[in-house]
């Protein structure tokens, strides 16, 4: 069985290994390079073949030009005019005759040698031909061995000016042994170029993937108590440090998202054992201490009391959840800011009063934004309501809407001269069930949900929410709200800023 399991088991790698990023990576070097290497060899081979072949060419032109002067037709038969005794002579007309042919205008042959006899003579049609264009031609010619050779035929005039065949010839075979030596060494060296090839891109691909192995690993490392964890930058700036910095980003948000889960939960939690354990508590001592009927009663109403107070806090949950999750629709229209805030201030002026409070606005008219008028008032009641909570007998509450400082933006701003936050709270003031816990906010009955509902409605329109406090003096809400009946197509600003 481990025999069998061995067997089975090295496809299973190789499969594994063929799928992998680096192999992918390093079979892309070398298909490259053996691409990029074989258009080089035959690149360098095409110009190896144009150059011999010129070279060839070249001293065919120079035989041909040194044969006009030396070669002389007189009385109908050709005749070498070079010096016998004088070695150069005789060697550039022995070159020049080791392959040629003479003939006349009727393509009677007077002089040519066995090479070029065993090329075939050129027929009297072909002679004819040449000797009626005014230039010289160049074409190639086999010999009964195969071998190649260049031929430059042309006319020369004897003595007396009549057109004469002449036809002279150099081998190719040299040039085509050369071009032939270097395809043969070249490509039988391509093996190992692209072996080479291949173990310099399996280094270059590993070193690549390693970041990316990096960040796997570290992926595999994260669990729901080290979302903190952080991997560090290389520094180089590249596609991989902008990977790494994407994935410490998205740790961080998640990081981020699962301590507000827990303390979500934490606060759920807390504020719904609160009414559950009065409601049982009622029922239990009405259970078995209640006699009467107005007892059962007055146990019932403060159970129902506890069970609406109960319901609240489900609804709000409810309508926060559904806010941020995107199901709670916007009716977005032209809306006069100002007429809004009048009337949700004309709603506070009675528990105002009760609290010995003086609540005051200050409105420039037809500031007009585009917004859901349900969720403006909502926002503007949180605000206030909690400004009223929070400030003692004889404050006072301010509401100030006009323009802002910026260009096509407005303001909302509530002011209290309240008992104020502390800098260390201010952060955390928009979260959901968050209470600024002290002995002179304990008597407050609230569910810390209002601001969250505040920060999520001004995101959805567009702007931001700044506050300012000072402990024992007040706090000051000012939202940014963008002006025109038209909303923006992309919020540009963070839900919300807050300055101590």
């Amino acid at each position: 069985m481990a025999r069998f399991t061995r067997v089975i088991g090295i496809p299973k790698l190789t499969v594994h290994l063929a799928r992998g990023l680096r192999f992918r990576l390093t079979l892309s070097y070398v298909l490259f390079f053996t691409v990029l290497l074989v258009a080089i060899g035959l690149l360098f081979r095409k110009q190896m073949q144009y150059q011999t072949t010129g070279d060839v060419q070249d001293a065919l032109e120079e035989e041909w030009g040194a044969a006009k002067g030396y070669l002389k037709i007189e009385y109908q038969q050709p005749r070498w005019i070079a010096d016998a005794s004088d070695p150069e002579e005789a060697y550039i007309v022995s070159r020049i005759k080791h392959v040629f042919f003479i003939a006349d205008e009727n393509g009677n042959a007077l002089d040519y040698d066995e090479t070029y006899e065993g090329m075939g003579l050129d027929s009297a049609e072909e002679i004819h031909k040449i000797i009626s264009k005014r230039e010289p031609t160049i074409h190639t010619r086999y010999d009964k061995n195969g071998v190649p050779y260049l031929i430059k035929a042309g006319r020369i005039p004897d003595d007396k000016g009549r057109p004469y065949f002449f036809a002279i010839g150099r081998s190719l075979a040299p040039a085509k042994n050369t071009v032939r030596a270097f395809t043969r060494a070249y490509f039988f060296s391509l093996p190992a170029m692209i072996a080479l090839t291949g173990l310099l891109g399996w280094a270059l691909a590993g070193g690549a993937i390693r970041p990316v192995n990096l960040v796997a690993q570290t992926a595999r490392d994260i669990t729901g108590s080290n979302l903190s964890l952080q991997i560090p930058l290389r520094g180089a700036g590249d596609e991989l440090d902008h990977l790494i910095d994407s994935f410490n980003r998205m740790t961080a948000r998640l990081h981020q998202s699962f301590e507000q889960t827990r303390r979500f939960s934490t606060d759920v939690s807390h504020e719904l054992r609160t009414p559950l354990t009065a409601i049982r508590g009622q029922l239990e001592v009405a259970l078995f201490t209640a006699e009467t009927p107005e007892q059962y009663r007055d146990a019932m109403v403060n159970a129902l009391e506890d069970v609406e107070k109960l319901s609240s806090i489900v609804r709000a949950l409810l309508l926060l959840s559904q806010a941020e999750s995107g199901q709670l629709a916007l009716q977005k229209a032209p809306l006069d800011l100002s007429e809004v805030a009048r009337d949700v201030v004309d709603q506070f002026q009675i528990p105002a009063e009760e609290r010995r409070v003086t609540l005051s606005a200050t409105l420039t008219p037809e500031i007009i934004v585009a917004a859901d008028h349900t969720q403006m008032e909502r926002m503007i009641s949180n605000l206030l309501s909690n400004a009223i909570k929070y400030t003692p007998a004889g404050g006072a509450v301010k509401v100030r809407v006009g323009l802002a400082d910026a260009i096509g933006w407005v303001q909302l701003v509530v002011e209290d001269t309240g008992m104020g936050i502390p800098a260390e709270n201010l952060p955390h003031i928009f979260d959901r069930f968050y209470r600024v816990r002290n002995a002179n906010t304990s008597a407050v009955q609230g569910l810390g949900l209002g601001l969250s509902f505040v920060a999520w409605i001004v995101e959805a329109h567009g702007g931001r929410i700044e506050v300012a406090s000072t402990v024992g003096e007040g706090t000051r809400f000012t939202v940014v709200l963008p002006a025109g009946s038209d909303a923006p197509a992309e919020p540009e600003i963070t839900a919300h800023t807050q300055t101590a």
